[in-house]
């Protein structure tokens, strides 16, 4: 599926082709949720970084969250890069160098209509805010910390993988 996404200001804009467009899976550690989960979580999707074409690149900027790692004191800066408009401060899309050939846009940037997942995965759970409701359905699937299953993984074992 063809991925069409922008910012809220409309100074980037970009697509992606993706074969796992199901935004099921919701993310509440403190990362995602202050970046750009204004509901206590937030949910990326999956993408084919070669196919990534981005429209007002001198408008994005990337950030590198801090991580303290069990047993440290000092934070030091993740190697994932989360991308934004540095205009409007749109969340836009996720890139780990851990993992090259992967894009993973924020389903809130995305514009093309997205199909609707069966179920969601609740991760992170063990990170949520006090305040947050998880609102979980009968065949949802809650971890407190990263589920086995991969974003493909999920979409395979429901059949879901377009092309």
């Amino acid at each position: 599926m063809q991925l069409e996404g922008s910012c809220h200001c409309g100074a980037v804009s970009f697509t992606v082709s993706s074969s796992a467009p199901y935004p099921y899976q919701r993310c509440y550690c403190s990362i995602c949720r202050k970046t750009q989960g204004g509901g206590g979580y937030a949910i990326n999707l999956s993408g084919d970084a070669e196919t990534m074409n981005v429209t007002g690149i001198a408008s994005v900027s990337v950030y590198h969250a801090k991580l303290i790692e069990p047993g440290q004191k000092v934070p030091h800066a993740s190697s994932a890069e989360r991308h934004f408009c540095k205009r409007c401060g749109s969340a836009l899309w996720l890139f780990s160098p851990e993992w090259p050939e992967l894009i993973h846009p924020f389903a809130s940037a995305i514009d093309t209509p997205l199909p609707i997942p069966p179920e969601h995965t609740h991760l992170l759970l063990g990170s949520k805010a006090s305040w947050v409701e998880v609102q979980a359905g009968p065949d949802d699937k809650l971890f407190d910390e990263f589920p086995q299953e991969s974003i493909a993984e999920w979409h395979a074992r429901l059949g879901l993988t377009s092309s």
